[in-house]
């Protein structure tokens, strides 16, 4: 028997590859001689490189660059044997990187994020997979832009400072010193938010808050991108003059994925898609007999680009069994749960959170046991 084990992380709890190793253990007790292959899976955001670093054998490669309040930090990226790279922005303008108290879209940058594209095209890639998702800013791009050579002017004829509360000044954009290998460079966009640039649903208004952004800090950062849209329309250099200001997912990581649009010539994708298709997932489900996925948390939003739901509806297209664990499952009703053969939520008793996070692998062993032991139990009845 072959079995495909392809899940995404536990959230706070086991990287990808932990879970695909405790689903492993509990199974080989019950089949040991079966035939395992383990593809820890992700869907574009944080953690996207590491689950490739484990596929496809990458390298890492650290780099000096600048946080979102331009101070010198290290954040690395992955580059594949075939002149492709890896870049998770958070590396370089993460959330994460600040306190609450540092939190203001109105000045965070994204500059560190083109210091690792200018390094990444230096060491020779050719193909360059940016994966957006948790950015501390707001900037329509404005500080890759200025890392990889753009120049923007106020109305004075200064250069813009750092951050989306700058960009309601821009008079003028100059790309005659624009790094020229992005030209050469192909630029994937692994994204699974579909927020426009600018509006009600655009990248201020629904992450703006979260960031630090007031209400009026909202309003003004949502103009200043429109202005930016208006601005930098004309300067386009790959999608035949288009606007990509109302595409599907050029309000991602604050306006990141419209600059990559735009600028870049970037392809905007699902983040599952992307890593799907780099990982040859397709190709190792229709080689199983089984494929066994999961994540922390099945819920509404498992079919909507998210690692679980992803794989099912492969699976379900070269019928291939699919058995889905996890931690819990919340607000599904049973139908909804049909694009699985099985679903298991992992956890054995009523716990502490805390117990619960601690006790993840086990937990996932546990389930994997029983559900091997069930199949096992199958095969005997007549």
């Amino acid at each position: 028997m072959k079995i495909l084990i392809a899940p995404d992380s536990f959230k706070e709890s086991l990287e990808a590859i932990d879970v695909c190793h405790a689903v492993k253990s509990g199974f080989a007790q019950v089949f040991p001689n079966a035939d395992y292959t383990l593809l820890p899976m992700a869907d574009g955001g944080e953690g996207t490189s590491a689950v490739l670093s484990y596929v496809l054998d990458g390298r890492w490669k650290e780099v000096t660059v600048h946080d979102p309040l331009m101070r010198l930090i290290t954040a690395k990226y992955l580059l594949l044997p075939d002149a492709t790279a890896v870049i998770e922005i958070a590396q370089a303008c993460g959330l994460h990187l600040l306190t609450l108290e540092e939190r203001n879209p109105s000045i965070t940058s994204s500059y560190g994020v083109g210091e690792l594209i200018k390094d990444a095209l230096e060491e020779g890639a050719k193909r360059i997979i940016v994966g957006l998702g948790g950015s501390a800013t707001n900037d329509a791009g404005l500080g890759m832009l200025t890392a990889l050579g753009m120049a923007l002017y106020d109305h004075q004829g200064d250069h813009l400072q750092q951050g989306g509360g700058q960009l309601a000044s821009l008079k003028r954009i100059d790309d005659t010193t624009f790094n020229p290998n992005i030209l050469n460079t192909v630029f994937e966009v692994a994204c699974d938010v579909t927020n426009p640039l600018c509006g009600p649903l655009g990248a201020s208004a629904i992450f703006g808050p979260q960031k630090g952004a007031s209400p009026e800090q909202v309003k003004l950062l949502d103009k200043s991108l429109s202005h930016f849209a208006t601005v930098s329309h004309q300067y386009s250099s790959h999608r035949n003059n288009i606007d990509c200001q109302h595409i599907s997912g050029a309000g991602a990581a604050g306006g990141l994925g419209y600059a990559l649009m735009t600028f870049f010539g970037a392809q905007l994708q699902s983040g599952f898609d992307t890593v799907a298709e780099v990982v040859g997932l397709p190709q190792h489900i229709t080689n199983a007999d089984l494929v066994i996925t999961g994540e922390g948390k099945l819920d509404a939003q498992t079919s909507m680009g998210k690692v679980a739901g992803g794989v099912s509806q492969l699976a379900k297209l070269s019928q291939t069994p699919v058995i889905a664990i996890c931690g819990s499952v919340d607000g599904l009703k049973p139908a909804q749960t049909t694009q699985f053969d099985v679903v298991m939520p992992s956890i054995q008793k009523v716990d502490s959170i805390h117990n619960i996070l601690k006790n993840a692998y086990d937990n996932i062993e546990t389930t994997a046991v029983n559900i091997a032991s069930a199949i096992r139990l199958g095969q005997t009845i007549k």
